[in-house]
């Protein structure tokens, strides 16, 4: 009987009794790797259980899917883990790991603004930002990175559920930037709302205003106190109103009016394959049009992994 048919039992199992899959194709586990993972556990068990062999003659049971999870569960000091037990014969067993570790199976990530959501509700029973991010076993800079989705503001929101702006990302990258220069935020802001059904403002757009708007008021406090004032009188005045028929294009080409905003990188500058990106995307549960957010939830996985949280943009 093949494994979709065969029947499964529940059962709590020492974790002493479970053995590792000789055939199977990944050979090592990175422990460094399973931080996230070991806090998680100690914290709330383990969520989704091994899927294991019948009993053998020494009434050990073989380890089908789930070596990351019975690592991890043993570095968090669990004795006896869930499994479902269920019979496989040795060949079928194989394509099991494969298609188990095809995109992450049956687990699909949750729209950024919904994680943001959760974890801010979390957080909320906890006294300190602190103590809050110790809970998840991150640093207070991930945290506050984790929760800037669920903080944005009314219009941008509003920007982001019409498609006018590519991703979540981009509406935190303009949260940003309306920290820096609340009327150079708003201008943008009202040109983006502006553009036509269908088109939308990239991330790279959004990052070259920041950027630039970064620049300049890092300059300015470099200036010496009486040369401040008098290179600062221009910029208020340095706002161009933008055409209402303005599109995605014509708002990226018409940042120069504001001030000399350094070129944002084109997709077609990239040097990444994109069947490599569209591979990490399945894995992160993201789509495959936003490369930008692919790159950017790629990068707080790896620091989360690391234990150094997401580095402010």
């Amino acid at each position: 009987m093949a494994f979709k048919q065969n029947p499964s039992q529940f059962q709590m199992i020492d974790v002493t009794l479970i053995e590792p899959d000789a055939r199977h194709p990944r050979r090592s586990v990175d422990e460094a790797s399973l931080k996230g993972l070991v806090n998680s556990i100690q914290k709330k068990g383990l969520i989704h259980p091994l899927v294991v062999q019948p009993a053998n003659g020494a009434g050990k049971h073989t380890l089908i899917v789930g070596q990351r999870r019975l690592r991890a569960a043993i570095l968090a000091g669990e004795t006896v883990v869930p499994a479902l037990i269920r019979a496989c014969d040795a060949t079928e067993a194989l394509e099991v790991q494969v298609f188990e570790n095809l995109g992450l199976g049956v687990r699909a990530a949750l729209e950024p603004r919904e994680m943001a959501n959760a974890i801010q509700a979390i957080a909320e029973q906890f006294d300190t930002q602190d103590a809050a991010a110790e809970h998840f076993g991150r640093s207070a800079t991930w945290l506050t990175q984790a929760t800037a989705a669920a903080n944005l503001s009314a219009k941008v929101n509003a920007l982001l559920d019409s498609g006018k702006i590519s991703s979540t990302s981009t509406a935190i990258q303009l949260e940003k930037l309306a920290q820096k220069n609340e009327a150079k935020a708003e201008s943008l802001i009202d040109r983006i709302e502006q553009l036509p059904e269908g088109e939308k403002v990239s991330k790279q757009v959004v990052d070259s205003v920041l950027s630039t708007e970064s620049s300049r008021r890092k300059k300015k406090e470099e200036l010496p106190a009486e040369e401040t004032t008098v290179a600062a009188l221009p910029v208020t005045n340095v706002e161009v109103v933008a055409p209402v028929a303005m599109g995605a294009t014509e708002i990226a080409a018409s940042l120069p009016s504001w001030e000399a905003a350094p070129a944002a990188p084109t997709p077609s500058s990239r040097r990444v394959n994109s069947s490599k990106v569209k591979l990490v995307a399945d894995i992160l549960g993201l789509s495959f049009d936003d490369e930008d957010e692919v790159l950017d939830r790629l990068l707080d996985e790896f620091l989360a992994l690391k234990g150094a949280g997401n580095v402010a943009a």
